[in-house]
């Protein structure tokens, strides 16, 4: 048996459990009580909340039974599903809601998007003792949509990859993210693509997926104050031993400054990364 501390605070609930989602897609009757073993086994540290998709509510409640589960409600079709999905959340005891992340809305700009996001939360969450993501639309105006959830007591969310290649952002895109959200003293986290600790093309579809130690390297160097270009540098770094190396080199309180800003990502597979850590020596070996 591995000790707690065996998961270092640079990692520590970093990985939210997407079992449910794509391109995982494991069924609810598997992913329920695979989270429950996750969550007793010597990597516990590592494991986030359950991700529970707003379609999923009753079939993931019932599974559940009585015994608790930490969800975060992920809400996709935007502001306008908030109440609904809250509402049956409410029928399901069981289901401990931690956070909700509401996806953005079409209509007119990313910055108006996020402002209805926002007022949303606002109107739910009220005397919750619960956190608030806003999933920001990738397109022109980053800047202002940013200061629309700086203002906001909420997170931003980025989508970083997907089932084509259109929905992988490009370096310089996402590090005017994660930069604009360091500026702004914005906690961020990401969601999808991210299947690897460090940036690779993937074989099978040609697609460069971004690595969740990319990012969390980035988030380090945007706040203690780099450029949209030094972060780029990182981000696009396929470098494994490099990235590990810095990673091992930071000190506790650079630890948490990274982590207060990039607090987690959603992965379909919590052993993914724990074994890409074990390998590169951040994590006992699996």
């Amino acid at each position: 048996m591995r000790p707690a501390h065996a998961i270092p605070p640079l990692f520590t609930g970093l990985c939210d459990d997407a079992a449910l989602f794509p391109p995982g897609d494991a069924p609810v009757k598997e992913a329920v009580p695979a989270h429950h073993a996750h969550r007793k086994a010597w990597y516990a540290p590592l494991v986030g909340p359950f991700l529970l998709g707003a379609d999923r509510i009753a079939e993931v409640g019932a599974a559940a039974g009585e015994e608790p589960l930490d969800v975060v409600l992920v809400v996709r079709a935007g502001p306008a599903a908030l109440p609904a999905a809250m509402a049956e959340l409410a029928k399901w005891p069981a289901l401990r809601l931690l956070g909700v992340e509401l996806g953005p809305d079409a209509e007119g700009s990313p910055a108006e998007s996020a402002a209805r996001g926002c007022a949303a939360l606002d109107r739910e969450l009220p005397g919750q003792h619960v956190t608030g993501a806003v999933e920001l639309r990738r397109g022109p105006g980053l800047e202002l949509t940013l200061d629309v959830v700086a203002a906001s007591p909420y997170r931003a969310k980025y989508r970083t990859g997907g089932l084509d290649s259109a929905a992988f952002p490009s370096v310089e895109e996402l590090a005017a993210f994660v930069t604009g959200c360091a500026a702004r003293e914005v906690a961020f986290k990401c969601t999808a693509g991210l299947h690897h600790a460090v940036r690779h093309t993937d074989p099978a579809t040609g697609f460069t997926h971004h690595g969740f130690l990319n990012i969390l390297l980035a988030a380090h160097f945007a706040v203690q104050g780099a450029d949209v270009e030094a972060v780029s540098q990182v981000l696009g770094d396929h470098g494994a031993d490099g990235l590990a190396s810095v990673a091992a080199d930071l000190t506790l309180t650079q630890s948490m400054a990274a982590r207060g800003a990039f607090t987690a990502y959603g992965t379909c597979s919590v052993l993914e990364p724990l074994e890409d850590l074990s390998a590169l020596g951040l994590l006992p070996t699996v």
